[in-house]
């Protein structure tokens, strides 16, 4: 059975807590030279969403030359710390074992549905030697659109084109916007309880599946492959 597994990155691979607030507000005086004044939550957000937020409350023009002028400076300021990332962040437990597990499986394709921009998301990963496992080419990014379930429909259907069909798609993230996403396309939803939500909370957001985290890799190769036993 061929299953495509779509992972979250920021509190389920990796941790970069505060990276953001910098990046947004050097983003914004670089856009709109106006300082802090409000700070989008972050959870589960995609990129677009949160530029919108961003830019209307600082009484900036949300239009999307607005919006790709942010995200070109996101992707500046990333760029600039891509040598310093490894010390910036770290890779949470067991990130690194289960996507190695996953990437022996013949029948398994690893991509990402994540609220980051493409060039972030590859960074992000690249800083733990964590990108190797991952085919970036048919992910779901954040600047495509303000609502998640968006980014797993491309996700999707990108896969489909490239790899062929797939028996299973497996949605894996730590908010409950992640199992809100999957579970909008009928994909089977993993929660893990490595951010700001706890197992309670992932579950009753209609998980099929929680983890405290991702530290037991047979446990989790089992939790996103049962048909592997």
């Amino acid at each position: 059975m061929r299953t495509l597994v779509l992972w979250d990155i920021d509190l389920t691979l990796v941790d970069y807590s505060g990276l953001g607030r910098r990046w947004y507000t050097d983003a914004l005086h670089a856009v709109g030279g106006v300082p802090l004044r409000h700070l989008p939550s972050f959870p589960g957000r995609t990129e677009r969403s949160l530029a919108r937020e961003f830019l209307t409350a600082h009484g900036i023009e949300h239009s999307e030359e607005r919006v790709e002028l942010f995200f070109a400076a996101l992707t500046a300021l990333a760029e600039q710390d891509r040598a310093t990332l490894p010390s910036l962040g770290r890779a949470l437990v067991g990130a690194s074992e289960i996507l190695t597990e996953l990437s022996t499986r013949a029948n398994v394709v690893q991509s990402l549905v994540t609220g980051n921009l493409p060039e972030l998301a590859n960074y992000k990963l690249e800083a733990f030697d964590l990108h190797h496992h991952i085919d970036f080419e048919i992910g779901g990014y954040g600047s495509l659109s303000e609502h998640r379930h968006d980014l797993v429909a491309a996700a999707i259907t990108q896969a489909s084109t490239k790899h062929g069909d797939f028996e299973t798609v497996v949605v894996i993230g730590d908010t409950p916007h992640d199992v809100a996403a999957g579970l909008h396309h009928g994909t089977t939803t993993v929660g893990v309880a490595t951010g700001r939500f706890t197992a309670a909370e992932l579950e009753e957001s209609g998980a099929h599946v929680t983890l405290r985290d991702l530290s037991d890799t047979p446990a989790v190769a089992k939790a996103l492959l049962p048909q592997a036993g």
